[in-house]
């Protein structure tokens, strides 16, 4: 069973999951975030993906807080694209001492994803605030609107831009855009939105080129993804 709720750090999202010994592999979809994790007694970090990563399917609860998409490198000290495809133990990216520290935290809390969440907190009240300029490049795409044209009204380059998202998102921004549109078409499509309605409203060229699109970064079909029968309502990060 999946829960999910807004996070007391502002932008984020607060997850749990206890998957079922018949659920199989789950299917995580790219959603240009990324992820603190609380899995078997350790922490992980999820990088952000360009496709779907399928987890296997671990025995046992996770618990994660998901970051808004540009402000975890920054909160853990990682520039996003080394993290790129990849799950990776935070040990492997911290000194062992403040591992430690962030492990007693989350053994302290009374739940896991209330221990993570305290971690992230602390790690924002350090931190240097989010920049501006990619959090209105976000904004600006997840509102449908083209990466050239935002890059101009934002002053950037072409490559400036494409490094500055590099480090914050792990990938170009022509790459992010893909994604916060596959998601926006997700949320149409799951409710109830017809596919063809649903293609010109999150702004592709016909549903043909939403398929096309989906199947690229999720490896499946557009009707795996979207349950037949009555729409269905679901929390969005």
């Amino acid at each position: 069973m999946y829960r999910e709720r807004a996070s007391r750090l502002p932008g984020a999202a607060v997850w749990t999951s206890t998957p079922s010994g018949d659920d199989g592999p789950g299917r995580v979809l790219p959603d240009g975030c990324m992820d603190l994790l609380w899995h078997d007694g350790r922490l992980l970090v999820a990088g952000p993906d360009t496709h779907a990563h399928v987890d296997g399917g671990a025995a046992g609860p996770w618990a994660g807080i998901r970051f808004h998409p540009g402000t975890a490198p920054t909160l853990l000290g990682v520039p996003a694209h080394a993290l790129r495809d990849r799950r990776v133990e935070l040990a492997d990216l911290w000194p062992a001492a403040e591992v430690r520290h962030a492990t007693a935290r989350v053994h302290a809390a009374h739940h896991p994803a209330r221990g993570l969440e305290d971690v992230a907190l602390r790690l924002a009240a350090s931190a240097a605030p989010p920049d501006p300029l990619l959090t209105r490049l976000v904004a600006a795409l997840d509102a449908g609107r083209p990466v050239a044209g935002t890059a101009d009204e934002l002053g950037l380059g072409a490559r400036q831009l494409h490094r500055r998202s590099l480090t914050a998102f792990g990938y170009g921004p022509k790459t992010l855009a893909r994604i916060l549109r596959m998601r926006r078409a997700l949320a149409l499509a799951r409710s109830g939105v017809p596919f063809a309605e649903t293609a010109i409203r999150a702004g592709y060229a016909d549903q043909p080129h939403l398929s096309r699109e989906v199947r690229s970064l999720t490896g499946v079909a557009l009707r795996e993804l979207v349950p037949p029968g009555p729409p269905v309502r679901r929390a969005c990060p």
